[in-house]
């Protein structure tokens, strides 16, 4: 454990590393600059084939706290967070992840656990967020009424499962409580992309959430991001957002809130398993989404297919005839968007 500075509770910073040399040393230094003092930096190098670990270990003879934990295999992204978990100390109190293509803000750590301490319940604690491309930055994330830093575990998880309020970002944008982490075997579900929001819904079920109305953590969106990549590849998100309405449906909504919410997300699954049909003609990619609603429990229902197929179909016909028929276009457009959502209950 670090040397004890002003009573603060000590904090384990965590960043899985594969190939993450051109932004891994902005991460570090993002660390290393905080204005909290209390803190272990452990950076797991998921066999990095780049200088990564040569910057690590850079950074680590300078500094004492930071210490390196390298995989003696690679691992699935998703499995490899999962156990770079079990790599914090046993004497954290919090558990701060940045990824290493992104960065915080100075105060980031401190404004945090500031929050999670005045509120012991909190389980997560999260704060607005700065997403940036190559060539715009911006502000995100969905943030409590100002000045409200509490809210209810239940309350967050509904907002998220009924209208999709994003409270979390990524795994970057959060502090968690370490004893919710090392109490579960796995935090996040391996088998999927994009399970980071699902793990959150996971620990509100025992916690409350704290929001701090600032700007404290920055993610990267660019092209070489695995996440980005697979999840938009393979629909990840969407994916997710369907196992976690359904996981999670029961616990927190009514049973016809329930169906609301998993039939809107079904609905969109069935756009975008037409549009893929369409655009794609792949055989291969169309069952390979089959195999996800199977996954789900769901049954694939074809008259709901064949109906999203013909919509696409002529929204396709018109978005070739062009500028003459924007809109009517636009008009059948809205009139297919406003057909009726699929209930679907969780059996």
């Amino acid at each position: 454990m670090g040397k004890a500075y002003k009573n603060e509770p000590f904090v384990s910073f965590l960043t899985p590393v594969y190939n993450g040399e051109e932004y891994l040393k902005e991460c570090i230094q993002s660390v290393i600059q905080q204005s909290y003092n209390n803190w272990e930096y452990v950076i797991v190098n998921n066999q990095s084939t780049d200088n990564s670990l040569h910057i690590i270990e850079e950074y680590a003879e300078r500094d004492e706290r930071i210490r390196i934990h390298n995989n003696e295999e690679y691992l699935p992204q998703m499995r490899n967070l999962n156990h770079s978990f079990r790599q914090i100390s046993s004497e954290s109190k919090y558990c701060k992840v940045v990824h290493a293509d992104d960065w915080l803000f100075p105060d980031c750590v401190s404004e945090m656990v500031k929050i999670n301490e005045e509120y012991p319940s909190v389980g997560i604690v999260s704060a607005y967020r700065l997403g940036s491309t190559a060539n715009r930055a911006y502000v995100e994330l969905d943030g409590l009424s100002y000045p409200s830093r509490f809210n209810s575990g239940k309350k967050i998880a509904r907002k998220y499962l009924m209208n999709g309020t994003s409270f979390f970002g990524s795994p970057s944008s959060i502090l968690i409580r370490s004893d919710l982490i090392r109490k579960r075997d796995k935090v996040y579900e391996e088998s999927l992309f994009a399970t980071d929001t699902a793990a959150c819904i996971d620990i509100l079920k025992e916690s409350d959430f704290g929001f701090v109305h600032q700007v404290l953590t920055a993610t990267r969106y660019h092209s070489t991001s695995i996440t980005s990549t697979n999840a938009k590849q393979t629909y990840a998100f969407l994916h997710a957002r369907m196992r976690s309405r359904i996981t999670y449906g029961d616990y927190f909504l009514s049973e016809k809130e329930c169906e609301q919410a998993i039939g809107s997300k079904i609905n969109l699954f069935y756009i975008l398993l037409a549009r893929n049909a369409i655009q794609n003609r792949s055989i291969k990619k169309f069952n390979k989404q089959l195999k996800i609603l199977e996954d789900l429990g769901l049954e694939f229902k074809s008259g709901i297919f064949i109906i999203k197929f013909i919509r696409e179909i002529v929204l396709s016909v018109f978005r070739l005839l062009g500028i003459e028929l924007s809109k009517r276009s636009k008009t059948i457009h809205k009139s297919f968007e406003n057909l009726p959502s699929v209930a679907v209950k969780n059996n």
